[in-house]
């Protein structure tokens, strides 16, 4: 994910992010994301890329997480229903057609970004090993459909 530059954004035209938190930010039992994530998220931030989290996980949680990197947040945010992605873009007043949701499954993140009408970008899991089981088992189904498409 920190691949994604803010040169990339701007050749697509996208000046708002929707994140996702589990293996997208950070590996899933960590508590806080990892330095070269800080360092991506305040380049963003310098560069004025709207930022919100939107994760499926237990507000609690992600409510802890949101507030120690300084990010709004959204949860649980029902992907891969749309309904987390249109509420977050709400709350943010987020443009739809220069916001993307990053994100780790294409399940949940993609299917809720196409859902939601917004540009959705699949990024590699992070420490895909120490997911929960039921994310486990889903990893080979959406690699088999990730194949079958041309992005």
């Amino acid at each position: 994910m920190t691949q994604l530059s803010v040169e990339q954004l701007e050749q697509w035209k996208i000046r708002s992010l929707l994140l996702d938190v589990d293996s997208t930010l950070k590996h899933f039992g960590a508590a806080e994301p990892a330095p070269d994530v800080v360092a991506w998220l305040e380049t963003m931030k310098s560069a004025q890329i709207g930022l919100c989290i939107v994760s499926n996980g237990a507000p609690r949680r992600i409510r802890r997480f949101a507030e120690s990197i300084g990010i709004p947040f959204v949860a649980p945010a029902l992907k891969p229903f749309p309904i987390g992605c249109r509420k977050a873009m709400r709350r943010m007043s987020f443009n739809p057609q220069t916001t993307a949701m990053v994100g780790d499954q294409l399940f949940a993140d993609v299917v809720a970004a196409r859902l939601a009408g917004i540009t959705a970008i699949l990024v590699k899991p992070i420490f895909p090993e120490l997911e929960p089981l039921w994310t486990r088992i889903k990893r080979p189904f959406e690699k088999m459909i990730d194949q079958t498409t041309d992005g």
